[in-house]
């Protein structure tokens, strides 16, 4: 009874599910923790385990033994399994896939099934009701699970291979057909081999955490590659009949014109991911000599919602950046090339500064992260709203923060500086190599030196370096004189740490896994005020702020590299020096 009485007294404010109220019976998680853990799952639309297990509070590990003995199940290591062994066609694929779950055999009328939540009843219930057979519940890792899933579901090759055979000469979308015409007539084939294929994709996107699918036709093949960990790797070669009808379901279901050939389009759309998760896609396409190429983003809103400490800033730089979003007004300016991160870095502070008693409004061009609670505008050029635009409407609305997806012309910059010098925090971003050239680039821009020293607060340039596998990652034999030459001082050099490398193992990619974000985080000083008043250059700005201990980019990633984050070779790689 007494382990009971937190759950009772805790869950009259919400009710959490049953996985959470084992974990605080068994005593591995507080109640408070549980609640914050599953309002986080709800806003982010996410599931509850996933939520938990991706925020550290229990590991997989910890979670499926515990789950083991609270339920007296037996607990199955994954990675003994043969995937090729595994029975099929007990259970309908898509159901393993939406609840996570595999089938590892059957007894009498009961189906043995590896789950990593057996508290999950509306898996059971589907269960039952599909297969008309009872389960026994097998406790397997999370994470391990999930690859396992993954494995099991139907393969690309096969995918590929039913296309093939199939016939692709169903109706032609005319072009004078509406859209909603159109919708109607890919409804009417919503079983086609293209469609699951175009689905398979999606989903195996999703759960190689890729950031972008590329569909490219050539003249004599089509491709379709992942951009996984920063780097795109060929994942498909589809017959080319198929792209047209490729073309045009993604179209269709992204809203855009699928009679314009001619000219590039945007869009967006969603997929359900299992029965609590829907992710967003941003549909760009691009005519080429031999047909459109189509470029899909992956928007992952729970990316904003991972707290700026999974992000990467050593201390140092987390707090200097505390201090800048935490002042009343300003400007804050994250830089980089595209696919460094920027929109992360911006939505990550934005959630520490998304409170009631606070009006933030965006313009971007488009939105790629929907944030409850913040007013987002998306710049349309051809109906006139630009960033100036909706700059200027922002002004008469009372904001106490804005943010703007970038700063691209002299407009742009003059509104957002008179905005931070009258009462406003104003975020946005500036395509430039580091923190110091990005002030010369607005003196370039033809903004006064008065007005950058005044309104610019804190610059903080950034990369994107691959994260080494924590599974599988060796030791490196790096000569002194590279090291040195990296640009490490022979004081670092004493034997206190070791560099590492990638190996590569079944849960990584060629001995990676993730990324971490490099920064370097440039507040401005009276000295660099002065600089600037001066017209001085981005070498002068630089040397000062050095002097002042702000680390540059390749600095920054010699220090990951000396916490055995990342290796040598790929900060060489993402920095210049």
């Amino acid at each position: 009874m007494a382990a009971a009485d937190p759950i009772s007294k805790d869950s009259t404010a919400v009710a959490l599910p049953g996985l959470a109220r084992a974990l605080i019976s068994a005593g591995k998680l507080q109640a408070k923790a549980a609640e914050d853990i599953y309002q986080k799952s709800r806003s982010s639309r996410t599931s509850f385990i996933a939520e938990l297990t991706g925020s550290g509070a229990v590991s997989a590990a910890d979670l499926a033994h515990t789950l083991s003995t609270a339920f007296g199940a037996p607990l199955l290591d994954i990675d003994a399994i043969d995937v090729h062994r595994l029975p099929k066609d007990l259970l309908d694929a898509k159901l393993c896939l939406a609840y996570r779950i595999v089938v590892l055999g059957k007894r009498s009328n009961r189906l043995i099934v590896a789950t990593a939540d057996p508290t999950d009843q509306q898996a059971i219930d589907k269960i039952k009701f599909t297969a008309q057979m009872g389960v026994d519940w097998v406790i397997a890792e999370y994470d391990k699970l999930l690859r396992l899933v993954e494995a099991t579901s139907t393969s690309t090759t096969d995918a590929i291979d039913s296309m093939v055979g199939s016939d692709f000469e169903f109706d032609e979308l005319a072009s004078s057909e509406s859209v909603e015409e159109s919708e109607q007539a890919v409804a009417e084939v919503e079983d086609a081999p293209v469609v699951r294929f175009l689905h398979k994709m999606l989903i195996d996107a999703f759960n190689m955490k890729a950031s972008d699918i590329h569909f490219e036709p050539y003249e004599h093949n089509y491709r379709v590659r992942f951009r996984v960990d920063g780097e795109l790797r060929e994942i498909a070669a589809p017959p080319t009949a198929i792209k047209e009808k490729l073309a045009s379901r993604i179209k269709v279901i992204s809203r855009l014109d699928i009679s314009e050939k001619r000219v590039p389009q945007d869009g967006r759309m969603k997929l359900k991911i299992g029965p609590d998760r829907v992710i967003d896609f941003r549909v760009s396409t691009l005519p080429t000599l031999f047909g459109e190429k189509i470029v899909i983003r992956i928007l992952d809103p729970s990316s904003a919602k991972l707290g700026i400490d999974a992000l990467g800033y050593d201390a140092d730089e987390k707090e200097r950046l505390m201090a800048a979003i935490g002042r009343p007004y300003g400007m804050i300016l994250v830089t980089g090339p595209t696919g460094s991160g920027k929109t992360v870095s911006l939505y990550t502070c934005l959630n520490l500064l998304n409170k009631s008693g606070v009006n933030i409004a965006t313009a971007e061009d488009p939105s790629e992260i929907n944030l409850p609670g913040v007013n987002q505008v998306n710049v349309n050029e051809r109906a006139g709203l630009t960033f100036a635009a909706a700059l200027r409407a922002f002004l008469r609305q009372d904001p106490d923060i804005i943010m703007v997806g970038e700063i691209r012309d002299l407009e742009t910059a003059d509104i957002s500086i008179k905005a931070a010098q009258t009462g406003h925090l104003v975020l946005s971003t500036l395509h430039t190599n580091d923190a110091p050239t990005t002030l010369t680039r607005m003196r370039n821009m033809g903004i006064a030196p008065f007005n950058i020293a005044s309104s610019v607060i804190l610059i903080t340039a950034q990369r994107l370096a691959r994260r080494l596998c924590a599974q599988c990652k060796a030791p490196a034999e790096i000569p002194r004189q590279a090291l040195l030459d990296a640009g490490y001082k022979p004081e670092q050099l004493d034997g206190s740490w070791k560099p590492y490398r990638p190996v590569g193992c079944a849960a990584c990619n060629a001995g990676y896994k993730g990324r971490v974000g490099i920064y370097q985080v440039m507040p401005i000083s009276e000295e660099i005020q002065k600089i600037i008043l001066r017209d001085g250059s981005a070498l002068d700005i630089a040397a000062q702020s050095q002097k002042e201990g702000v680390r540059s980019l390749r600095q920054s990633g010699l220090q990951k590299v000396m916490q055995g984050v990342t290796s040598l070779e790929e900060v060489l790689g993402v920095t210049n020096e």
